[in-house]
């Protein structure tokens, strides 16, 4: 049986007609699965194979992660009982009480700020108002809070986006290494070290807390803080970035986000991100055979789960998935991030969090007096993670 969606009637389909995404044309032209991976498209067996207790994480080189000291390892390596644990201990981080009472006031006081300097300024690049937002809150929930969260996003910044050239060999493999080793020295001097000793002073719900009780060491928790900033960090910054854009652009779509309610804001939110997922594939490895939505997969087999195809399945999405409809989730029954955040026990735990502070970073962006999108941006392509970036969109005030 075929995995990929049927063709549809619906005009939007056509090469010419009327598309809403902006970041499609880039995603098609670069992602690509693991060698020898079957891709699957279709949205009931992607969400079928993401939710299986017959598969383990696979891609991102997780087939290479060693798990001899599994409480040290990242618990997006982990799977079964081990993933379980571990994710139940931090669940707390990312619970709805957390978020409104701990999450919520560093979100509005990080706006307090940033709007501070952009009515002085009158222009800022929208990609760095939005990595201060997603740094100010991940850090709170991991714990680097001991230090200047402005200088912390420049160093997070740095680390997370140094790829040292397109190819790695000889010379540019150990300039790499080097530049690398020295900036997570000084992320372990200058945030690190001081966080892990205030919570051995006073502990806290937050993750560094957390590796302490259980004696992590300085390379395991590093390891944990660089997972939750690519997760936490990188990925909402370009979200936050492609809403924006959707809400500058689109007249009707603005109006109806600061009018409406926050469930009315959470839907164009997801129905956003169902079009533009920041994550365009996922990799499962088969470890038994298993039936899943009338297919087979078979033990050892690689597959990648294609989420923009999955994301607009009209199967499950209703007709024309390449629109922006804040209805459609509701109107189908659905989630309405659909597989934009994965499923299953790998559902990315700061789901809610992203949306959360995408939500109030834009609500509290939008209604500044005379804010307007200056440039937009320019649509590029992170290869190492797979994703789309953002880059050049500059918000300015109109003068008074």
């Amino acid at each position: 049986m075929s995995d990929t969606p049927a063709a549809s009637a619906c005009p939007v389909h056509a090469p010419s007609g009327p598309d809403d995404r902006k970041s499609a044309a880039i995603a098609a032209r670069n992602t690509r699965p693991a060698e020898g991976a079957r891709v699957a498209r279709g949205f009931a067996f992607s969400r079928e194979v993401l939710r299986s207790p017959a598969m383990r994480q696979g891609g991102a080189g997780a087939d290479q992660v060693p798990i001899d000291n599994p409480e040290h390892v990242s618990f997006f390596f982990l799977d079964g009982d081990l993933h379980r644990r571990r994710r139940a201990a931090v669940a707390n981080f990312f619970a709805p009480r957390t978020i409104v009472n701990v999450h919520h006031p560093v979100m509005q006081a990080t706006m307090d700020r940033l709007l501070a300097e952009l009515r002085h300024k009158r222009a800022m690049p929208l990609d760095e108002l939005s990595f201060q937002m997603a740094v100010d809150v991940a850090a709170e929930i991991v714990g680097l809070t001991e230090g200047d969260s402005r200088e912390l996003a420049g160093r997070l910044g740095r680390m997370l986006s140094f790829d040292g050239g397109p190819a790695r060999t000889g010379l540019n493999a150990l300039w790499h290494k080097a530049v690398m080793a020295w900036r997570a020295m000084v992320l372990i001097r200058k945030d690190l070290k001081p966080a892990v000793e205030a919570r051995k002073r006073a502990p806290r719900e937050d993750v560094v807390s957390y590796m302490v009780r259980e004696g992590y060491s300085t390379k395991a928790m590093l390891i944990e803080c660089m997972t939750y900033g690519t997760a936490g960090m990188l990925t909402t910054r370009e979200f936050i970035v492609m809403v924006g854009w959707h809400l500058f652009t689109n007249p009707p779509l603005r109006e109806r986000f600061l009018t409406g309610g926050e469930a009315d804001q959470f839907a164009i939110l997801e129905e956003i991100l169902r079009l533009e997922p920041v994550a365009a594939m996922l990799h499962r490895r088969v470890t038994e055979d298993v039936e899943l939505a009338g297919q087979t997969a078979s033990a050892g087999e690689l597959l990648a789960i294609d989420i923009r195809a999955a994301n607009t399945d009209e199967a499950i999405t209703g007709s024309c998935p390449y629109r922006i409809d804040p209805d459609r989730a509701k109107r189908m029954k659905v989630i309405g991030s659909y597989l934009s955040f994965g499923d299953g026990p790998h559902r990315c735990p700061g789901a809610q969090v992203a949306l959360h502070e995408t939500r109030i970073f834009l609500d509290r962006l939008l209604r500044e007096p005379g804010i307007r999108l200056a440039s937009e941006p320019r649509v590029e392509w992170n290869a190492m993670l797979g994703s789309y970036e953002l880059r050049g969109a500059v918000v300015s005030l109109d003068a008074d």
